[in-house]
Parts: C-alpha cells; sequence; structure tokens
C-alpha cells in the first residue's frame, strides 16, 4: 500500500504536544524510551493511527523526536512541554516538525539500530560506531532526493553506498563477529556474506526512514507487511525461524514530499498542494458550554480538557476558574480564542468573548518576575549605607528597614562593590 504522510504528521505533532502538555506521556528517565502505555496512547491518538494496527513504529518514535527537538523534557517520569515546545504548540506544525528533524541527527535520546531487535550483540563495549555519523548519513541521502519522485528501497541502498557520505554500523571486523542473529557463535555476521550491507546498515536505514522520516511526514511511503518481505537474511544460521530481520522490513519504497523537501533544506518554505482544515463540530453556547457535535481528534479533546471543565460526555464548561489554571499552566487565552473561532459552527457568543477578556485582562495585572536574591543587613543603619552606595544603589532596591532585592544578573557588581566597602556576602550564598 501506499501512503502520503505529510497531513497526518502535521496534524500529529501538536496531537502528542498536547497529550505532553497534558502529562499524558511517560519515559524512562534512564532510557527515555515510551512506556508500553505511552506508546498505546499516542497510537489511539494519531490522526490515521500507526503504520501496523499491532506494531509501535510512529507511536513508539513520536516520543523520541519531541525530546530530540526540545520540545519536551523529562520531569518525574513524564514529558513535560519546555517552553521552546509550548512555543512550537502555538506556531506552524511544519516549523516544528522542521526543527525536529534537524535537531535529530544530534540529539536523538537512542541509537535507532537498537530497535533491530534480531540482531544481538549491540550492547557489547566498542561494537557499534557513534550513532550521530550515521543519522547524518541517512539524512544527507535523503536531503539530495528530488521530490517527489519515487525511489525502491533497494535502489536507495545502492544510492547510499556508491554517493552518500559512509555508513557504518559496526566498528570493526572484529565487532562484526559479535553481532549476531539467534546465537553468538554460529549466527555471528562475521562470516561471510552474514553482514552484508542490506542486512546491517540496510535495517538501520529502514529504520531511520520508516521510524524517524516516515513518522514526521518528510516521505511517502509505500510498504507491505513486514513478513517474508524480504529474503535476504535467510541463508543466515538461526534466521531461518524468524519471518522478518526487523519490524522495517516491509517498507518497499519512499517519495520525499513537499513537507520533506522544506525539513531537509531544499525548500526555502513550504508550499503544499492543500491543507487539512479543522472541522467545525463544536458549539459555543451563550451558557459557557462547548459541545461537540462530532467526534472530536484527540487534539481538539485536550484542548477542551486543558481549558474547561468537562461536564458530560461531549460537553465541556469554560469558566474563570478553568481559565485561570490554565494560564497557571502555560496555555495561552489567545490560542483558546483562535481554537473556539476556527472550530465552532457558529460565532463564539459574546458572553464567552467577555470572559475570556476578563480572565485575559486579571493575567496581565500580575506578573511572575523570576527568582531573585535578597539580601538581609545586620541592622538598618548598614542597608542604608549599601543601598545609598553609588554603584549598589543601581543594582539593589531597598526592601523594609534591612533588607536588599538585588537586580538579576547583577550579582557579581554587588559583590565587587560590597568589597569595596568592606563587606562580602560569602559563598554560601551563592547559588
Amino acid at each position: 500500500m501506499q501512503r502520503p504522510t505529510e497531513h497526518e504528521a502535521l496534524t500529529d505533532v501538536h496531537t502528542v504536544l498536547q497529550l505532553c502538555a497534558a502529562g499524558r506521556l511517560r519515559c524512562s528517565e534512564k532510557t527515555a524510551r515510551p512506556s508500553a502505555a505511552t506508546v498505546t496512547t499516542v497510537a489511539g491518538a494519531l490522526h490515521n493511527g500507526d503504520f501496523y494496527p499491532d506494531e509501535a513504529i510512529a507511536a513508539f518514535a513520536w516520543p523520541l523526536l519531541v525530546q530530540a527537538g526540545g520540545f519536551a523534557r523529562i520531569e518525574g517520569g513524564r514529558l513535560q512541554l519546555t517552553p521552546k515546545g509550548q512555543k512550537a504548540l502555538a506556531g506552524a506544525p511544519e516549523d516544528a516538525i522542521r526543527q525536529i528533524w534537524n535537531r535529530w541527527p544530534l540529539h536523538a535520546p537512542i541509537d535507532e539500530f537498537s530497535r533491530v531487535d534480531q540482531i544481538k550483540g549491540q550492547r557489547g563495549t566498542n561494537v557499534l560506531t557513534a550513532a550521530k555519523p550515521r543519522r547524518q548519513a541517512v539524512a544527507a541521502t535523503l536531503a539530495a532526493r528530488p521530490p517527489g519522485e519515487w525511489i525502491t528501497v533497494d535502489e536507495l541502498f545502492t544510492t547510499i553506498r556508491k554517493e552518500g557520505p559512509p555508513l557504518t554500523i559496526a566498528r570493526s571486523e572484529r565487532a562484526l563477529w559479535r553481532l549476531y542473529i539467534e546465537d553468538p557463535e554460529h549466527g555471528s555476521l562475521g562470516y561471510s556474506g552474514f553482514g552484508d550491507w542490506p542486512i546491517v546498515e540496510g535495517r538501520y536505514t529502514l529504520a531511520v526512514l520508516f521510524e524517524y522520516a516516515a513518522t514526521l511526514g518528510l516521505v511517502d511511503v509505500e510498504y507491505t507487511a513486514p513478513a517474508d518481505a524480504r529474503d535476504d537474511y535467510q541463508h543466515i544460521w538461526g534466521a531461518d525461524w524468524i519471518d522478518a530481520l526487523s519490524r522495517y522490513d516491509g517498507l518497499l519504497a519512499i517519495r520525499l514530499n513537499p513537507l520533506g523537501a522544506y525539513a531537509v533544506g531544499s525548500a526555502a518554505r513550504y508550499e503544499a498542494s492543500s491543507r487539512p482544515t479543522p472541522e467545525r463540530s463544536i458549539e459555543v453556547l451563550a451558557n459557557f458550554d462547548v459541545v461537540a457535535t462530532a467526534e472530536l481528534p484527540t487534539a481538539d479533546r485536550l484542548v477542551l480538557d486543558a481549558y474547561a471543565t468537562r461536564t458530560a460526555d461531549r460537553v465541556w464548561t469554560l469558566s474563570a476558574a478553568s481559565l485561570l489554571a490554565a494560564t497557571d499552566a502555560g496555555r495561552s487565552l489567545d490560542d483558546l480564542a483562535s481554537f473556539l473561532a476556527d472550530r465552532a459552527a457558529h460565532e463564539v457568543p459574546a458572553t464567552v468573548r467577555t470572559l475570556l477578556d476578563d480572565v485575559a485582562a486579571r493575567t496581565r495585572q500580575v506578573r511572575d518576575l523570576g527568582m531573585r536574591r535578597v539580601v538581609e543587613c545586620e541592622d538598618a543603619a548598614l542597608a542604608t549605607l549599601l543601598a545609598n552606595d553609588r554603584t549598589l544603589r543601581a543594582h539593589c532596591t531597598r526592601i523594609g528597614d534591612r533588607h536588599l532585592l538585588l537586580t538579576t544578573g547583577a550579582e557579581a557588581k554587588v559583590r565587587a562593590a560590597m568589597r569595596k566597602l568592606g563587606y562580602a556576602l560569602g559563598p554560601g550564598s551563592r547559588s
């Protein structure tokens, strides 16, 4: 089957960011890999589902990709949006995807070859080459592809070997002997023909293209079930009992699409043939209820859950309390206003617009100025002396009788000025 990926990826990237914002995704703090429950959650939220119903590819990749893009980090076992992730959630999805792809070679949390789990021995010391140059090699080959042209994976293998940057998995011939299928002695890939390029480097290339490039919507894919899709490994000892060497064996051909051309840098801007437009599937009522008139995408339900209280299966209620809580969690009321305007079947009622304006005005009346350093003086006379010093008064504010509030970033200057006056904060006060 052939599957265009760009439009579903444009939807999926925001859906996954919404899941992160809602605290729904868990990853191991040790390995960065998503939990089984997280993979299930992501699979159920993908716009068109995963590539296979019983094999996690996109659902496994997305939590890793948002980490690689700097959009989410693991805190307490959960993926939490970073400031960059919050900005990406409010921005154009194609820009988020481009940022992820550009950062992925340097910041990917795992070695993609580890997902070719039929090949054992990978965890040995000095067995595998560094993953960064491998990622860059595949990315460079993809960037050189003319957009819109299909190429079979075997033709792509030939292109990489002849024209692309060097791509090698095993550090040496000796290291190749330590990779094996089934049995480390009889199934070693060091035997002649056992560790050929399509079997080792080719499987790595398939993993990168299918699990990461296709998930991000950069390449349209033609694929079939992985079982018996390739027979290039069946001569290896111990391989006669497995029907596929990797979950990616079913990938047959790829095509760089307009989103991919933009992400890899061969197009200056993203020009899609058509953009998916959100369905007008909600009613916003004057009593502050938001009613879904059809089944909502996961991302839309997550947005409503973030800003409103769910009071029935398809009903959410907006209130000052729910909007203030969303704002306190880093959500933008402007984003909600745009969301409602884009998806409401009729004009948003004046009562709801007034509520949004009122809460927005309240949030502007107080501001978080961040962490500040406070200096306590022994007595009011010393506080007066310091606060009136020609140098110090530019970098501190008197609060109360004995305390000075230092300007952010001015600690070094304050310390230097205080030493000239014969005083020192001491090492215990440093952050």
